[in-house]
């Protein structure tokens, strides 16, 4: 059937804004108001066979909670939208608000592989746009941490000994290309039900690689990101910081980077921002402090982003206000099965804005959950602030933000 002449001015008209690479954007903090968040149902390629059912229902469970505050729009798989829809007919709270698409999604992880949405620069120009950077899982490294041909040697025993194993779908080529071109699908897929030209969103392209969570903007012009996570040959190979940082402007608005050292290879993103500091509002910091079990290298970490953050300011020249957010103990979060994150993602920073409220994490350390939820509940005066509880997430390698995306 040929195209209605409503769709073919809408694929036009986006078809027409993707080739200007000069163009200005700015991407607006978290906190600013959302159309709807994006979230991504797991594929049994993306997680260990016994956490695979946990992992899913924690997404169920994000989803709902979201939708009191906005709309939701959770991608599937086609052959996992019977399991989706019935873990959602058994959470109907606000499920007239979630939306269920069918899309070839494989990682929960959407907000690394899905699209960031940014806004122009020019005030005048009403057009909505998001970033499509083109994941490249965590700088071509789909090894130890995802079950596939060059999994690692735990992993590989894990699987071996399940006994979902021999039915269980690795993280194949086939499926790494459709992480690589997810974002686009999402944008293809929104516009597909545009109602009008000015619903469309313009694919935005660039030629530098990185993942949403490892990006943090105050939507005031100030950056912070691990130059681990986006520095160097594994994803943005012969480009140098001065000009990673000149796109960054451009596609982002900023115009004072926060970089802190990160370390490569010390988790499969390389030390996203998103699970080590992020901003509350402009100018107010929380930090992930490590849990007195933790081991070195973290305490390291955190020693390095206390010390950046001390002698730096912010876009509008204020010092950091800044906030030490402390780890659940590590024996409520670990399982102990074979080939899972040998160091989980508790992070408590790893939360998500939505409209009029802030959903964080509960790990299930009775104090530890208790005193983070006191804390940003300070923080956030004028918003609810809700605790959703997670468990497999973390053990697979990240926590709430890194399974959602903001549409504005």
């Amino acid at each position: 059937m040929p195209p209605t002449n409503k769709i073919w001015h809408i694929q036009h008209r986006a078809l027409s804004l993707q080739a200007d690479r000069a163009k200005q954007y700015i991407r607006p903090a978290e906190t600013s108001t959302h159309l709807a968040t994006l979230l991504s149902f797991p594929s049994r390629r993306s997680t260990l066979p016994e956490l695979h059912a946990k992992t899913s229902n924690e997404i169920i469970s994000l989803a709902t909670t979201i939708a009191a505050f906005e709309p939701v729009h959770l991608y599937a798989r086609s052959e996992d939208i019977p399991q989706a829809q019935g873990l959602l007919d058994k959470q109907p709270q606000h499920r007239s608000n979630i939306t269920l698409i069918a899309a070839p999604t494989n990682h929960c992880w959407i907000r690394d592989t899905g699209p960031v949405y940014v806004h122009s620069a020019d005030p005048a120009d009403k057009t909505r746009y998001a970033i499509d950077f083109r994941f490249c899982e965590w700088g071509h490294k789909t090894t130890e941490y995802i079950y596939g041909a060059n999994a690692s040697p735990a992993a590989a025993e894990a699987l071996e000994t399940s006994p979902q194993y021999a039915e269980w779908p690795v993280m194949d080529a086939q499926a790494m290309s459709e992480n690589t071109a997810f974002a686009g699908v999402v944008l293809d897929l929104e516009n597909a039900g545009a109602d009008t030209v000015a619903d469309v969103v313009v694919r935005v392209e660039t030629d530098i690689r990185l993942e949403g969570g490892g990006i943090e903007v105050d939507g005031e012009g100030t950056f912070m990101a691990t130059e681990s996570s986006i520095i160097g040959d594994a994803r943005n190979p012969g480009l140098g910081k001065a000009e990673i940082e000149a796109e960054l402007r451009r596609l982002l608005g900023v115009s004072t980077f926060i970089w802190f050292p990160g370390r490569v290879g010390l988790d499969v993103t390389d030390l996203h921002v998103d699970a080590e500091a992020r901003f509350v509002r402009p100018g107010v910091v929380v930090v992930c402090r490590p849990h007195e079990k933790a081991e070195k290298v973290r305490w390291e970490v955190y020693s390095e982003i206390r010390a950046v953050l001390e002698r730096s300011t912010d876009a509008r020249g204020r010092r950091f206000e800044v906030h030490d957010v402390v780890e659940p103990d590590p024996s409520f979060v670990q399982g102990g099965l074979a080939g899972e994150e040998e160091a989980s993602a508790a992070s408590y920073v790893n939360f998500y804005f939505v409209n009029g409220g802030l959903v964080i994490p509960a790990f299930g350390d009775p104090e530890a959950d208790e005193k983070a939820f006191e804390l940003m509940k300070s923080l956030v005066p004028g918003r609810e602030v809700r605790q959703v509880e997670v468990n497999a997430l973390p053990r697979t390698g990240g926590v709430l933000h890194c399974v959602t995306q903001q549409v504005v």
